[in-house]
């Protein structure tokens, strides 16, 4: 066995070799971090991850083989780190960790909890449950070549949801769908598609033209829709697909031939912006018996077909052999089935990228190739295998300082693509406390949400406002009404009756308290209720005050500028030229969550924070901690994520 074998002081490797810890997550950190772990002598390990192994993980998470491919992550990494050290004692949980199994209890049998996540719930949710447990936890996340470490414990620091998060880039329904001005909207269009061609039909997600664009009068966008409608019933386009058995040249002609010039009807859409042009079928198969590439192809030398840009021509017959690949599959699941868009299913990037490129080149845009357009489809900025390391050892080290007591010396660690004034990559920062704002770690947590009491449904309230918004998983609500109403329940059944009734029908008004607990989380929430008969256009309700997704203030100077966010500036860049109002912004952009944690990474300076001044651990100068802000958001250009 290779072991760190007299590295250590006698009393800290006793620790090391006695103390329980828990490893959430075993992708990409996870990996580097359970090697490094036995290898420095912890003997007593627990790792939990829901995911099975794809081929895509094997560039970078090395305990992972072709073989292993479809099997547990947790598992798999579990047999082959006892490889390095056979006399370890793992335990793998193939689960996910809010599974309510892994309750406080669960969580109070380790001296350590170290998160290897790739998503903002589940770290939201081994926050508080460490909160409640109090026990420490060492947070990590990287995207690209930026990456970064904390701690966080209970009463001493920050927790992972005491700072802002910044809300992920939308765009309004009428830009994806009418007026298209940048890649990504186009990318957000063909992937709404394939949701509405062979997956689950959204009506959020629809693509045909929107006759309800604000950019037209209402009464000339009716007028047009009863000219080009009649009387004609309206079918969905999954139904309409089906009626001509997926024929892909009626499909092409409807997206991009009549849709196209039904978009030219609305003439007040083209006064100021250059008008797209349609494309026809029959031409571009002429057109294709000259220029068209075999969709199928490699480029000689080093280079991938996936980073080629085909022509037009050669996009319309990958849409087309996709669209009959997808038809195939969608028939062999059967009668009722619907597909799942996966990035790294071929049929479905090929549709993907064929559907988006041709709306591009439509509007009058570059088009992109397909390992582009997969990044940005996917939310992901490629990982790094040297990264994880680098953050794994971290981490490891950072565990140390913890077990031998000096939970004072803790720092956050980050790691900058390029070195900072005083030649250094990894800079650490001092741990901030707790801020007296949040509404997880606060002594008494407390929020006000300003909503519509009449419109607001009670299934909205648990749903929307209390799981999604706040994280919950299993809340419990009674009105302090003095009579102890329940409104909701964990208890299946117990208040189901409840959930198509509006807030008032409860006797819920302006300035009703409601009593939030999550006994999962052992968590407990405040919420102070303030009626408002409008709000914002497609807004349901509004967090007051202290927000926790408030952004961050903007930075005074240029120099403050050059702060850390989870985010790489060599991935695809984010959009810039929507002009919409807020309440506009219907779309959503990004639609999965970080692999970086809240601390930050470096950003470009559009993403402004403040700056702090904190002594640096090594030096004890003064040096500049970054604004936290999360979201790799998918991230990470803003718009691009890095996922493992």
């Amino acid at each position: 066995m290779v072991q760190l074998v007299g590295s250590l002081r006698k009393e800290l490797a006793d620790s090391v070799s006695d103390c329980n810890v828990l490893v959430v997550g075993a992708g990409g950190i996870g990996c580097e971090l359970l090697k490094n772990l036995v290898l420095t002598g912890f003997k007593n390990i627990e790792v939990i991850d829901l995911d099975t192994i794809d081929v895509s993980n094997l560039n970078r998470q090395f305990l992972f083989q072709k073989k292993h491919v479809g099997k547990s992550k947790a598992q798999v990494a579990k047999e082959s780190v006892l490889q390095f050290c056979p006399t370890a004692n793992i335990k793998a949980y193939h689960d996910s960790i809010m599974n309510p199994d892994y309750n406080v209890e669960f969580f109070r049998n380790f001296m350590l909890v170290m998160n290897a996540l790739d998503n903002r719930a589940a770290r939201n949710h081994v926050n508080r449950m460490c909160l409640a447990a109090d026990i420490p936890l060492i947070e990590s996340g990287t995207a690209g070549y930026l990456g970064q470490v904390t701690v966080i414990k209970k009463g001493l620091t920050e927790c992972y949801e005491c700072q802002p998060k910044p809300t992920q880039k939308t765009f309004p329904g009428c830009t994806i769908r009418n007026t298209p001005s940048e890649p990504i909207h186009c990318i957000v269009w063909a992937k709404y598609l394939f949701n509405q061609l062979f997956g689950e039909e959204d009506a959020d997600q629809e693509v045909s033209p929107d006759t309800a664009d604000p950019e037209l009068s209402y009464t000339e966008a009716r007028a047009t829709a009863s000219d080009q409608d009649g009387d004609i019933k309206r079918v969905s386009t999954k139904d309409w697909a089906r009626s001509t058995g997926y024929d892909s040249v009626k499909l092409f002609n409807k997206l991009f031939k009549d849709d196209i010039q039904y978009l030219l009807t609305m003439d007040k859409l083209w006064k100021k912006r250059k008008a797209p042009l349609p494309l026809d079928w029959l031409e571009l198969q002429k057109l294709g018996t000259i220029l068209a590439l075999p969709v199928d192809f490699f480029l000689s030398g080093t280079s991938l077909k996936d980073q080629h840009v085909l022509g037009v021509a050669g996009y319309s017959q990958l849409f087309s052999r996709s669209v009959e690949t997808l038809r195939s599959m969608l028939a062999d699941k059967g009668d009722g089935a619907e597909l799942v868009w996966d990035k790294d299913d071929p049929a479905a990037m090929d549709f993907v990228t064929a559907a988006a490129n041709l709306r591009m080149h439509i509007f009058s845009m570059n088009m992109k190739s397909r390992f582009d357009i997969k990044s940005m489809a996917g939310n992901i900025i490629p990982a790094i295998a040297t990264t994880n390391a680098v953050i794994a050892g971290l981490i490891v080290l950072e565990a140390l300082k913890i077990l031998s007591g000096d939970v004072e010396q803790c720092r956050t660690i980050f790691l900058n693509k390029q070195p900072n004034p005083r030649k250094k990559l990894l800079v650490p920062c001092a741990l901030d406390p707790p801020s007296a704002n949040c509404y997880v770690c606060a002594s008494k947590p407390e929020v006000t949400v300003k909503l519509n009491v009449n419109k607001t449904l009670v299934l909205a309230l648990q749903d929307k406002i209390l799981k999604e918004k706040f994280g919950m998983v299993a809340p419990d609500v009674q009105i302090e009404d003095g009579k102890g109403t329940i409104l909701i329940s964990s208890e299946e059944g117990e208040t189901e009756a409840n959930n198509s009734k509006f807030l008032s029908d409860f006797g819920i008004r302006n300035g009703s308290r409601l009593q939030v607990d999550d006994f999962l989380q052992d968590y407990t929430l405040l919420v102070n209720v303030i009626h408002c008969e409008e709000l914002e256009k497609d807004v349901e309700f509004e967090v007051v005050g202290d927000a926790p997704d408030k952004a961050p203030t903007p930075p005074s100077s240029q120099e403050e500028q050059k702060n850390f966010a989870n985010g790489n500036k060599d991935s695809a860049e984010p959009s810039t030229s929507s002009n919409a109002p807020a309440e506009q912004d219907d779309v959503l952009i990004v639609d999965s969550d970080e692999e970086p944690s809240s601390s930050t990474m470096d950003v470009s300076t559009e993403s402004g924070g403040l700056k702090r001044k904190l002594h640096d651990a090594e030096t004890g100068e003064a040096s500049a901690k970054r604004q936290r802000l999360d979201q790799a958001t998918a991230d990470d250009d803003d718009d691009i994520i890095a996922l493992d």
